[in-house]
């Protein structure tokens, strides 16, 4: 039996269900980060002595990271155009670059920035400003990875709805994209706040 309201819009909120959950998931979402910002913000203002550890990030690497994330949001709206102009393969070859960024993105976090920090003594209980920056960066990292993982998915093996219900399937890429787009968001509010100011 088929749950109603997956591809026609439900008349009391002029969503389908899928979209209409993502929209509450982000909501709790922009509570999280809202309150991590937040916390940064009333300790950075709140402090005579705030580290100035902003020096320590590399702003290079920071800004690629950032145009690889906007990069990525781009093929994420190609690859749904893709599958609303019925073109499986083009989808298939943008949500594949969708993730190769992506991975790109975990990668330069990782190997340029993590490491090098942990190798000079810059961890978490260096300073509150070391805290601050693995606490909010890591779990945007942990998002980026959850995304990467259900991206996989709909790459491989969940493809094949597109053979048996393929509005579905345009439904549930949609809302990954916007899932995505939220996370490419939350990082162009993450760069000038910790790299920059």
């Amino acid at each position: 039996m088929e749950i109603p309201f997956t591809v026609s819009e439900r008349p009391d909120t002029g969503l389908t269900n899928p979209k209409f959950g993502i929209w509450l998931f982000l909501a709790s979402e922009v509570m999280l980060f809202g309150s991590l910002f937040s916390s940064y913000i009333i300790l950075r203002t709140g402090s005579l002595d705030w580290p100035v550890q902003s020096d320590e990030l590399n702003i290079t690497i920071g800004a690629i990271n950032t145009a690889i994330l906007i990069a990525s949001s781009l093929t994420m709206v190609l690859s749904w155009t893709a599958l609303k102009e019925k073109q499986f393969k083009r989808f298939k070859l943008f949500i594949g670059l969708t993730i190769l960024f992506a991975v790109l993105f975990l990668v330069l976090k990782i190997w340029l920035e993590y490491i090098p920090k942990i190798h000079h003594g810059h961890i978490l209980s260096t300073n509150t400003f070391f805290a601050m920056y693995y606490l909010m960066t890591g779990l945007h990292a942990l998002h980026i990875l959850g995304g990467v993982v259900v991206m996989i998915f709909f790459w491989g093996p969940g493809s094949k709805m597109w053979q048996t219900n393929p509005d579905q399937f345009v439904n549930r890429i949609e809302v990954v994209g916007l899932y995505w787009h939220f996370v490419d968001l939350v990082w162009i509010f993450l760069f000038p706040t910790l790299y920059l100011l």
